[in-house]
């Protein structure tokens, strides 16, 4: 199963199921700050649990950092 993620394509032996599966293996501690797409349209936080992936989804995660 594929993901592109960030614009990497990344394989997956088992696809995570949901939004909220996926980021808590790319980003296992952070959840503050962090703003996701999926195929190009924003998912709002109270939604990563019930958004649910696909083969051949794209995901775009951004971070906050701080800084100037």
């Amino acid at each position: 199963m594929e993901l592109t993620i960030n614009h990497t394509v990344r394989n997956f032996e088992i696809l995570p199921k949901t939004l909220e599966a996926l980021l808590a293996i790319e980003i296992p501690h952070k959840r503050k700050g962090i703003a996701v797409a999926l195929n190009n349209r924003i998912i709002p936080q109270s939604s990563w649990p019930e958004t649910f992936l696909n083969d051949k989804d794209s995901i775009l995660i951004i971070t906050a950092t701080q800084g100037g």
